[in-house]
């Protein structure tokens, strides 16, 4: 029997394959899909691969029971349309014959019109983004419009500009892929008879085969307290013509509205576990795993496959979660870009589970080239901040400091904390990197 993560570099994102099942019937599903220029470099001829090695006819389609996007922010989405774009061409170079597409669109989240999405901004180029092409990328809309919307409107912030702008891109994206995966015959979400994927109390898990699948998230509750933070800020919009980001919860630091819909799933076969987590906040992937009765209230729930939630940003993760759902692998998808993955996070995973346990750390980019990014972000987040600074001199909010390579830097982390050092692995660019729990896959 096996049951195998495949993991993928995928830049600022995600990109993953499960492979499970009996030699004679192995089965396959596509977990996100990464950003731009991940689908053609990285995904495209690993699934070729996949399909050579399955020993198919030339012609034959690959099998893939679930496409599973775990929420529509570009960096997990794109690679997906990439994806659907070329199996809805006259002649793909390979077809796949997928199952069914697990999603939860924003559209169906949160029911929200586009053009309540942007009030407040006076922007025709933000309506135009949302209504406008299918499948634009977030990247894109910030260098079509971003100057004009700093320029309009000087109130509003890079940062909050870059997160409103990225929701309101993610909304045709989301439309684009279930448009596609309609005309392909992909079943949506069909074991959950194509309704929304919610954690729910004594929720039965789903059967893919021998496969156990539980939601952990997101939890129908949440959804509700979201749409309703989410209209309070459109009434403020309306009432005060305040201009503020989309995303207005507390809690967490993290508030984006598409990570805290992400799908989460714990998957298990043969007395193995895989927690998958999106994007999701820790605090409430404990919560759903408490709701999903997989974790007593102040337990522990001991993981063999951990996929840390956000790319191992420290705004999704406290050092609790680590104690609490232990894992013996942790992978961690980043390459630096929004600084991820954090060494914070990596601090609070050694401070949960010390430097003598046994696991491992999978990171998808080699140390120095995750420092690369997270060097250029740090300054890019600083000059920010000090352009703020200048502007509003009384201003309480603090300027970081200089990047400190020994400070702030993964490599003297690891540097520091050698027995840690040597439970990394890192993906490699044209090697298939597969986490096997159970018999050794060979693909």
């Amino acid at each position: 029997m096996f049951f195998s993560l495949d993991v993928l570099r995928a830049r600022k994102g995600d990109c993953l394959m499960l492979h499970f099942g009996p030699e004679q019937d192995l089965h396959l599903i596509l977990i996100d899909g990464g950003p731009s220029d991940v689908y053609k470099p990285f995904l495209k001829p690993r699934l070729q691969k996949i399909h050579q090695a399955r020993e198919l006819d030339e012609h034959a389609a690959l099998p893939v029971d679930v496409v599973m996007v775990s929420h529509v922010d570009d960096d997990h989405i794109k690679g997906i349309l990439d994806l659907t774009r070329e199996q809805r061409g006259n002649s793909p170079d390979m077809r796949l014959d997928v199952t069914s597409l697990w999603h939860n669109s924003f559209d169906d989240l949160l029911k929200t019109k586009p053009d309540e999405l942007v009030a407040g901004f006076g922007t025709a180029s933000v309506a135009a983004a949302v209504e406008g092409e299918a499948g634009i990328d977030s990247g894109s809309v910030l260098a079509s419009f971003g100057n004009q919307m700093r320029g309009d409107d000087s109130e509003i912030e890079d940062e909050d500009m870059h997160q409103t702008v990225e929701v309101l891109s993610s909304i045709p994206q989301g439309r684009t892929l279930r448009d596609d995966a309609k005309a392909l015959g992909w079943k949506p979400n069909h074991k959950f008879k194509g309704k929304l994927i919610l954690a729910a109390k004594a929720a039965k898990p789903v059967m893919l085969g021998d496969l156990k699948v539980t939601v952990v998230g997101p939890m129908q509750q949440q959804l509700l307290a979201l749409q309703k933070q989410h209209d309070k800020w459109l009434r403020a919009q309306k009432e005060k013509k305040k201009k503020s980001p989309e995303a207005a919860l507390a809690a967490f630091e993290d508030e984006s509205i598409p990570n805290l819909s992400s799908i989460v799933v714990l998957a298990e076969l043969g007395g193995k576990s895989m927690l998958l987590t999106g994007d999701a906040r820790g605090d409430k992937i404990l919560e759903g795993m408490e709701l999903a009765g997989l974790l007593k209230a102040g337990g522990k729930k001991h993981v063999d496959l951990l996929k840390v939630p956000h790319h191992g940003s420290d705004n999704n993760m406290e050092t609790i979660f680590f104690k609490r759902v232990p894992a013996d692998h942790y992978v961690f998808s980043g390459d630096g870009e929004h600084g991820n993955p954090e060494r914070a996070t990596l601090q609070m995973l050694l401070d949960a589970r010390g430097a003598d346990a046994g696991y491992t750390i999978h990171l998808t980019y080699p140390v120095a080239e995750i420092d690369a990014g997270r060097k250029a972000d740090w300054e890019k987040e600083q000059a920010k901040e000090k352009a703020r600074k200048k502007k509003n001199p009384a201003s309480k909010k603090p300027v970081r400091d200089d990047w400190s390579a020994e400070k702030h830097s993964l490599t003297a982390f690891f540097k520091n904390n050698p027995k840690m050092a040597k439970k990394l692995l890192i993906v490699e660019k044209s090697k298939p990197h597969l986490i096997d729990l159970l018999k050794p896959l060979k693909l």
